[in-house]
């Protein structure tokens, strides 16, 4: 790991403030002080970049994270990982919640951004696709990285998944399983990563030779609420699926809620599968195989691209976790 200006300031036995004055080169720091950071960074082969060089020669020392996501556990994972990196660099994290619904969805996240005059923006989906947000903070030259863009992928850095992939191995290893009516609850319909890991569903299916059912598919929200009303629909079929794939880890434990209340046994009766692992696939019992989407690695990826200003896409790996939710079609 790189050194960072938290390293320095406590080699240096100063404050985090001070070495950001030494790094921008600011008045009324006593010379034997800027001597001992300046031997510090020196002995740490700390190299301050473009990025916090302007933190450090900005007002307000913070960044903003503007975030809408139904699924609390998805939210607690980016702010876990991005705020040990803020830490480090003597950066105040501010999230801003914004409502997928709103009509001036945009407005609202500008209005923020104007009011605030952040030093860097961290953007979630739908936000981190919308142009008005991006041309305003290019317009004021403040620093963002995209979590999960689903559009103009050339704009800004970025850091994400293969969703489409994701979703595409996971639906062939329930098929692997002998499940050919495998049902999926679409995530919420104004995220990309929606359309994306619906592509991956329907790819897989494809290249297994099977035919899609429409019925199998449901629309979702990526909450909880959305997984049950999905595994109610689901499970009124006559030829009902014997597995049923969501987009979120929130939703396929919403599906299991309904299918505990109905008397049916996971995954005898049932396999489930969810996306993301979450720390609630663990919680549910039981546990939930799962699309393991590195939530706090991502918003760590995210954090030090924005101190560094690399301009990079940068594409991480997930991993298929197999559970106690899921096994093989036991269906007659």
């Amino acid at each position: 790991m790189r050194a960072n200006i938290k390293d320095v300031s406590q080699a240096a036995g100063v404050s985090i403030k001070t070495v950001s004055r030494v790094i921008n080169n600011e008045k009324y720091v006593r010379p034997a002080t800027r001597a001992k950071v300046e031997e510090a960074m020196a002995r740490l082969g700390f190299q301050p970049s473009v990025a916090a060089r302007a933190l450090a020669g900005g007002k307000s020392f913070q960044i903003a994270l503007a975030c809408s996501n139904p699924g609390p556990y998805y939210l607690h994972g980016l702010i876990g990982g991005l705020r040990g990196r803020c830490a480090d660099e003597g950066v105040r994290l501010i999230v801003h919640a914004y409502e997928i619904e709103a009509d001036e969805l945009g407005a609202d996240v500008v209005t923020f951004f104007r009011q605030m005059g952040f030093d860097g923006a961290i953007l979630t989906p739908p936000i981190s696709d919308h142009a008005p947000v991006l041309d305003e903070l290019e317009r004021a030259g403040t620093p963002y990285v995209r979590i999960s863009p689903g559009a103009q992928l050339e704009r800004g850095p970025s850091v994400s998944i293969d969703n489409e992939e994701a979703a595409r191995l996971m639906t062939r290893r329930l098929i692997e399983l002998g499940h050919e009516r495998i049902g999926f609850v679409i995530g919420h319909q104004n995220f990309p990563v929606s359309q994306q890991r619906l592509d991956g569903y329907l790819g897989a299916l494809r290249e297994c030779g099977l035919k899609l059912d429409g019925n199998l598919l449901q629309q979702g929200s990526f909450d909880f609420r959305s997984g049950q009303a999905a595994a109610e629909e689901l499970l009124k079929l006559c030829d009902r699926p014997t597995a049923i794939f969501a987009s979120s880890d929130d939703m396929a434990a919403g599906v299991l809620s309904v299918v505990h209340q109905q008397g049916l046994r996971v995954p005898d009766q049932l396999s489930i599968a969810g996306f993301d692992d979450t720390d609630l696939a663990s919680l549910v019992w039981p546990a939930l195989t799962t699309m393991r989407q590195p939530i706090r690695q991502m918003a760590e990826r995210a954090a030090e691209l924005l101190f560094s200003g690399e301009t990079e896409r940068v594409v991480l790996a997930s991993t298929l976790v197999e559970r106690a939710s899921t096994g093989s079609c036991r269906a007659g």
